[in-house]
């Protein structure tokens, strides 16, 4: 498999903490880990209302100690109105022709990277998603005509796409990620591509998405047809590694408690609790009310595990209900 790169995005604020423990997870939990780090962080500049740039000395030092790389980049198609797409424009600052993995900064490592066997000549993103997009209307194509409207704009092979065991009119049928982790052989072309379906989408989009909303699924519209047209898939990496046993897309820390198991919270509190980092991690109100006071635990007392609300919005309105949805 060789070496690669690991990527992850910060702005000032909440995505900067969560980086820093991202990486100090990194650290902990696969120390072998022989590629670079990058934390990625967008420039001020005419796309942003407000200053989005890592500049929280503390947290610079922090990561510096944990040898990551602070990444600063110019935003050349999104910005405050999309800031999801930082995520694009990041790879085109990786080194070339280096395989890269990407990672929301909301996720913690927790076992061995070494132990997942990518292929980077086969990309691939998280199957850890819900059927959020596309919402076809009373009058308006279905699924089927959604996507392939999608790739017939780009020339792909749209039947090829397809998972013929689901149903037709299904969204499990047709490929689609959520843009949590992904993968592949090189930023660049990974990122150029990107980049270009994502803004044609956005600018140029096709009359069978009239009514369809974008905002904030651009990158997962555009992600399958990427990993698509570089020849990857839904089955180009096994299961139970990524949001399995070697990492976690927790999202928000309420989230974490609520439903992930046991293994990744005792994960979570032994990465924070170095004085050093706990020093910088406790001044986010979240984590030092959720993790570090053991509200928590509370949290976790609120659900059974193995019988979790089926629907998301569920679990957040009955945190909710008690003061505890902090992110």
């Amino acid at each position: 498999m060789g070496t690669f790169n690991i990527v992850v995005v910060a702005q000032n604020g909440r995505l900067a903490y969560e980086a820093l423990l991202f990486a100090a997870s990194l650290r902990a939990k696969s120390p072998n880990f022989a590629g670079k780090l990058f934390v990625a962080s967008p420039k001020s500049g005419p796309l942003w209302a407000r200053d989005p740039s890592l500049r929280d000395n503390d947290i610079i030092e922090a990561l510096t100690r944990l040898n990551a790389q602070i990444l600063p980049f110019d935003s050349q198609l999104f910005g405050t109105d999309y800031p999801y797409g930082n995520k694009i424009e990041a790879l085109l600052h990786l080194p070339e022709d280096e395989p890269f993995v990407f990672f929301d900064s909301d996720t913690l490592i927790t076992g061995d990277l070494a132990r997942v066997p990518f292929d980077f000549d086969k990309p691939s993103a998280s199957l850890r998603r819900e059927g959020t997009w596309p919402k076809p209307t009373l009058y308006g194509p279905g699924h089927t005509g959604i996507w392939k409207s999608l790739y017939d704009r780009f020339d792909l092979d749209f039947d090829s796409s397809l998972d013929l065991e689901q149903p037709e009119g299904y969204w499990q049928r047709y490929l689609y990620f959520n843009a949590g982790f992904f993968y592949g052989s090189c930023p660049h072309r990974f990122g150029k591509r990107f980049m270009e379906y994502a803004r044609v989408i956005q600018q140029d989009t096709p009359v069978e998405l009239v009514g369809q909303s974008l905002d904030p699924w651009l990158d997962q519209v555009a992600l399958p047809l990427v990993i698509h047209s570089f020849g990857g898939g839904r089955d180009s990496l096994p299961a139970g590694y990524l949001d399995g046993d070697v990492s976690c897309h927790y999202r928000t820390f309420p989230l974490l408690y609520a439903r992930e198991n046991d293994r990744v919270i005792a994960a979570l509190e032994e990465i924070a609790a170095p004085n050093w980092l706990k020093k910088v991690l406790k001044t986010h109100e979240p984590l030092r009310r959720i993790v570090y006071q053991g509200k928590g635990h509370k949290i976790r007392d609120m659900f059974d595990q193995d019988n979790l609300p089926r629907k998301e919005q569920a679990i957040r309105n009955r945190i909710k209900s008690e003061g505890l949805w902090l992110r």
